[in-house]
């Protein structure tokens, strides 16, 4: 990999070679996370913004000269990447803005942004020769590897808290995944999962302890500025569990600033559910990251231990953006209002971003004219019983025109905004 020149430790900035087993600093054991370092010269010598008018590989492909694979390695099947960017003007009067961007990465091919990864993941797995993938995840991270893995034949072992929704343990299923429900939460299955990698030398998926995870993440990031013409918003919102996401999105700016295509970082909006809020409560007190309870119904960011706080408080504290919290209630009315006000259905965890986004405008944290992108990180087909916990049960009639007529007219609202 002419492109990547060593990994990093955050804590104690020792470097290693990027070879084959390395995912941890040696000296600093869990909390020595590694971070790839590129680089730049000989990318920018590959690169510009000429030659991606010129590409024509709408995945994360697109980037190869950002990642850390080898140029001829095997790649999955699946289409990931590319997603839409949406211009969603009534949801951004809605909620007092002059221009707001939907990134949707539900769209991904397991509908999750979490495809990012799990691809890069496969690669990995492939250069190295292994046999079978696994990790632990709250669902979204799982069903990802499970379909990527499944596109080359590679079989997966997957350790999912017993909260995980049926949804995502039905992708697993047919993915033909190996799945592990842990009788416990999340903290339980990741420890489990570390040991089983440990004793049988499975590879490892674990986003928070494999540095080349989060490089996939960040293409969200090379999207988000390539599709609004090399433009860099004000702000971009994420909901935040393990804290791999924005952290690797924080890379991905980083990336790209560093090679000349953009002239500044946006600010960083970081999402959590205050039932679930351990990094919010580190951003505040500026201390370090301390395990809190897993109270939300927003799966997905229900994790009370992030293995990957230094990244994800980076990110923000960088670019000068805030944590906030939001409650459950927040989260299904941001469900609603989403899905009212611009077509795009995000589950709880993938939506919990908008809700944050909401709060921070009304808070004045951010500005009206401030341009905002909000990625919406899974699709709510992921969890159907909480998006009808938001949107409610439908009306239920006889087939009878004069009943019908009833029911329509006692439903708030419905001819008043028929006859305006």
């Amino acid at each position: 990999m002419k492109n990547v020149k060593h990994l990093e430790c955050i804590n104690c900035g020792k470097t290693y070679p990027a070879e084959p087993g390395v995912y941890t600093c040696p000296d600093c054991g869990p909390e020595g996370i590694l971070d790839v370092i590129y680089d730049y010269d000989y990318i920018k010598s590959r690169v510009s913004k000429e030659s991606f008018k010129e590409n024509r590989e709408y995945t994360i492909w697109r980037y190869t000269d950002f990642l850390p694979i080898k140029p001829d390695s095997a790649r999955p099947r699946l289409r990931v990447g590319w997603t839409p960017l949406y211009d969603t003007a009534v949801l951004a009067e809605a909620i007092g803005l002059d221009k707001l961007y939907m990134k949707d990465d539900g769209q991904n091919p397991t509908a999750s942004l979490k495809d990012r990864a799990s691809a890069i993941a496969v690669v990995k797995a492939m250069e190295e020769g292994a046999k079978l993938i696994a990790c632990s995840s709250t669902g979204n991270a799982a069903s990802s590897l499970a379909g990527n893995a499944a596109s080359v034949g590679m079989r997966t072992c997957i350790f999912v808290p017993q909260r995980a929704p049926q949804g995502k343990i039905a992708q697993l299923q047919i993915f033909g995944a190996t799945v592990i429900s842990v009788q416990g939460d999340y903290r339980e299955a990741f420890q489990l999962s570390a040991e089983a990698i440990k004793k049988y030398g499975w590879y490892n998926r674990n986003a928070a302890i494999n540095p080349y995870l989060a490089e996939g993440k960040k293409t969200v990031s090379l999207e988000i500025c390539e599709q609004l013409d090399w433009q860099v918003p004000d702000w971009v919102v994420f909901s935040v569990g393990d804290g791999c996401t924005i952290g690797g999105a924080y890379k991905g700016f980083l990336d790209l600033y560093n090679v000349g295509f953009i002239d500044r970082l946006p600010k960083f909006l970081g999402v959590q559910a205050s039932g679930c809020d351990p990094l919010t409560r580190a951003f505040i007190s500026g201390g370090k990251m301390e395990p809190t309870a897993e109270n939300t119904l927003a799966d997905s960011i229900a994790v009370g231990v992030p293995r990957n706080p230094e990244k994800a408080l980076r990110a923000v504290r960088k670019t000068g953006g805030v944590y906030i919290n939001v409650s459950d209630d927040e989260i299904l009315a941001a469900m609603r209002l989403l899905g009212n006000t611009s077509g795009i259905f995000g589950e709880p965890a993938g939506v919990a971003g908008l809700a944050g986004l909401k709060k921070a405008v009304a808070e004045g944290i951010i500005k009206r004219n401030e341009t905002v992108v909000c990625a919406v990180t899974g699709n709510g087909l992921k969890d159907v019983n909480n998006a009808i916990k938001a949107a409610g049960e439908p009306m239920k009639v006889n087939p009878n025109l004069d009943e019908l007529v009833s029911a329509l007219e006692q439903r708030p609202g419905f001819f008043d905004y028929l006859n305006q």
